[in-house]
């Protein structure tokens, strides 16, 4: 059976905040049916890949022929990337993030990515995580709840918290929230299940400019682990580094971080 996207209203079409969300949605969406179809480890993480790809493909050759895609399941082509890099639109997207945790269901912290940069910036977003029925997006930006624990919480990579973020957490007296997918970590700090995502072990545009563009909306504080600004559609798509946090923890970790680095 071929699956149904549905159509977007006019308005959603009209504006590139609706249109990210209804496009995350979408490929949320697939990736249900994809892991309701009984496949198993590396064939499900495959097809749940290929599935959200394509179709977010499609959809965005549908309703955005003329701007240019960035996607983590795509092989860009040295004429891609001059097109690319030459866009006034480009959209960044990462079909599944958290393809291992996708792979294991009944986990739910698994996403899918969909940012616009246009004019040198990131300008709309959205996350979904279908599991949770929910999509965090710059068209309603979130608002981050009031802090509910006493300690700081830092969201860590559940099978490789980097040794950094341990003395940190210790400098800081925060726990450690180990979970998967780098979207997910991100929007944790904007559900109040985390206060901070600290991450320098590698990572690509696709990885957090949809999550960044979210906590920028929601009025979190988001940076490179040195306290520059996050760029995106460059010309080379690594970008290994990332800080999102609740403003007021953003002094101490970009301290800690100066003084004792990342390694």
């Amino acid at each position: 059976m071929t699956f149904d996207a549905g159509t977007p209203a006019p308005e959603v079409v009209a504006d590139d905040h609706l249109l990210a969300a209804w496009l995350a949605e979408a490929a949320g969406r697939r990736l249900l049916e994809v892991r309701s179809e009984g496949l198993e480890g590396k064939e499900l993480k495959d097809a749940g890949d290929r599935a959200a790809h394509d179709l977010l493909m499609s959809l965005l050759a549908t309703y955005r022929p003329g701007d240019a895609v960035l996607s983590e399941e795509a092989l860009e082509s040295t004429s891609d990337k001059d097109a690319r890099l030459s866009a006034p639109k480009v959209w960044i997207v990462d079909p599944l993030d958290g393809t291992r945790e996708f792979s294991e269901p009944p986990r739910d912290d698994w996403a899918v990515h969909v940012a616009v940069w246009e004019g040198g910036t990131l300008t709309a977003g959205a996350v979904a995580q279908p599991e949770l029925g929910e999509t965090f997006n710059t068209g309603t930006p979130p608002v981050v709840p009031p802090r509910t624990s006493d300690k700081p919480r830092i969201a860590v990579s559940r099978s490789r918290p980097p040794a950094f973020v341990s003395a940190l957490a210790e400098k800081l007296d925060a726990e450690l929230v180990p979970m998967g997918s780098a979207g997910v970590k991100m929007m944790s700090v904007v559900r109040d299940v985390a206060d901070a995502y600290v991450h320098a072990g590698g990572q690509y545009e696709w990885d957090s400019a949809a999550p960044v563009a979210v906590a920028r909306a929601a009025g979190l504080f988001t940076s490179r682990v040195d306290g520059s600004e996050l760029v995106y559609n460059q010309d080379d798509v690594y970008l290994p580094d990332v800080i999102v946090c609740r403003p007021e923890l953003a002094d101490d970790i970009l301290a800690f971080i100066a003084e004792h680095g990342t390694e």
